[in-house]
């Protein structure tokens, strides 16, 4: 059966500055813009903190290391071994390999491998790569996605890390290109299914056709202005995740207003009788 994880982001207003990466159109590189906010838990609690609530995995937003030095990266991993607890996926939030610009795309390439190169040091089992922002009906730039994320994939297997993408960005808002992407690529690629990021009438068809071929389930909850989810909705996607068999981590989602854990232990509630342990 499944089991419970947690990503970063549900707690995004706790774990103090978010560090922000952009394209800087004028110097042509990636630069990072730091949101300062209070800190009330550090990246370093964070293991300790989700393995006594009972979660058993944590995904970690790129934005949330306040820095990268090895021996930070050591003591971070060092902090999931002790609680027990995986570190199942680095997520990265910045990158367009889809992108026509040669220059624009080698050089998020070469950023992509300097966080797979810290993933490994940090104990992360996986980094989520995003497969690009061309408009999905860009078959050139799906070409150009699936040539990255093979070179992505291969330079990970080395460091022991694997690559995964999933339905986020406009390249991968259908079904139909997480599909092709994951044809391209084979064995080499994972894939993570966020209940929150296909729209529309063909949502729930587009998950059933994207989850049994993942390893990750993003399980975000829609929810009104008040953060209380929409049940009916969350439980339609659980009731996919079920019939495709899925047993890997379901990672809560949560970025609604008021107290983020109060927040978390709604979603929770809905998820946790699809889950091994609750």
């Amino acid at each position: 059966m499944p089991f419970l994880s947690l990503t970063s982001w549900s707690l995004h207003r706790l774990l103090g500055p978010l560090r922000w990466t952009r394209w800087d159109v004028a110097l042509r590189t990636p630069y990072t813009d730091v949101q300062a906010q209070p800190e009330e838990l550090t990246l370093l609690e964070l293991p300790a903190k989700l393995a006594d609530k009972g979660f058993a995995s944590a995904e970690i937003c790129h934005f949330h290391f306040p820095e990268r030095t090895p021996a930070y990266l050591q003591n971070l991993k060092a902090a999931f071994e002790k609680a027990g607890l995986r570190f199942y996926t680095l997520l990265l939030e910045y990158g367009d390999i889809s992108s026509e610009d040669v220059l624009r795309r080698a050089t998020d390439i070469a950023w992509i491998k300097t966080w797979i190169d810290d993933a490994a040091l940090a104990g992360a089992e996986r980094v989520r790569v995003i497969a690009g922002d061309a408009d999905p009906s860009d078959h050139q730039a799906l070409a150009r996605s699936a040539e990255a994320l093979q070179e992505l994939a291969q330079y990970a297997a080395a460091k022991g890390v694997r690559v995964v993408t999933e339905n986020f960005h406009a390249l991968t808002s259908e079904a139909d290109n997480c599909v092709a992407l994951l044809d391209a690529c084979g064995d080499a690629l994972g894939f993570t299914s966020d209940f929150g990021n296909f729209k529309g009438p063909g949502k729930f068809d587009a998950l059933a056709r994207t989850v049994p071929r993942s390893e990750s389930i993003h399980a975000k909850a829609q929810s009104n202005a008040e953060g209380l989810p929409y049940s009916e909705e969350f439980i339609r996607c659980l009731d996919i995740v079920k019939a495709a068999g899925y047993e890997g981590p379901l990672t809560l989602v949560y970025d609604g207003p008021g107290d983020m854990w109060e927040g978390i232990e709604r979603v929770r509630k809905l998820a946790a009788p699809y889950c091994g342990a609750v």
